[in-house]
């Protein structure tokens, strides 16, 4: 059976270059949208951040709460994207927790300064300590070691009260989101999920902040 050309019989055996063009075209406007609106985006939750802060917090204490919200949005975007928690964010958010205990008050600054790094030890202890008995008991691990140091600046950062509090919004808030996220995908629960804890605490951090800034301080 003699078959019959393709390009006799008016059908194309594939895409010109203009027609390849015109689709990579297409598809890296589509890209460059997507891009913007991501970067809109993240620039008005960085403004609400920061005006947030002031308005919670007027005057140096708002503004370095402001920045610890900025700090708090770079980690949880970093851990979302590769899971990991950078050093140099938490350094910087640590270091600027004992700025802002010394700016509570300069009549005690060592003393400010002494007992923000106390609780950030401890909390980066506690964190460590739970890490490691989880890896005994389930042979893996359960928090990695940028969510132990993210735990340090949570401890500088909020009184003995509002630690607690972050953790438990950090924990719900990512159970929520991985049970809400696997009803969407239909996919089962899997108790051996791996989630982006950062991703959760870092946010719950600034924002008890932000509620002690409003209840409890001004």
């Amino acid at each position: 059976m003699s078959g019959i050309p393709l390009r006799r019989a008016g059908l194309k055996t594939a895409l010109t270059r203009d027609e390849i063009d015109l689709a990579l075209a297409g598809r890296g406007r589509a890209s460059w949208r997507g891009l913007i609106i991501i970067h809109a985006a993240f620039a008005a939750i960085a403004c609400s951040i920061v005006i947030a802060s002031l308005v919670a917090a007027p005057g140096r204490a708002g503004l370095l709460g402001g920045a610890l919200g900025l700090l708090m949005l770079a980690v949880a975007v970093a851990d979302a994207r590769a899971f990991i928690i950078p050093d140099k964010l938490t350094i910087a958010a640590f270091a600027l927790a004992l700025t802002n205990a010394a700016n509570e008050g300069l009549e005690s600054t060592p003393e400010n300064i002494a007992i923000a790094a106390l609780r950030g030890l401890v909390l980066a202890l506690a964190f460590f300590a739970l890490r490691e008995i989880y890896l005994r008991l389930r042979h893996r691990h359960g928090f990695g070691l940028g969510d132990v140091k993210l735990a340090a600046v949570a401890g500088a950062w909020l009184d003995w009260t509002l630690i607690p509090v972050a953790i438990e919004i950090a924990a719900l808030t990512a159970l929520i989101f991985y049970i809400a996220s696997q009803l969407v995908r239909r996919r089962p629960l899997c108790a051996a999920a791996k989630l982006p804890f950062g991703l959760f605490f870092a946010p719950a951090i600034w924002f008890c902040w932000l509620l002690n800034a409003i209840f409890f301080e001004f």
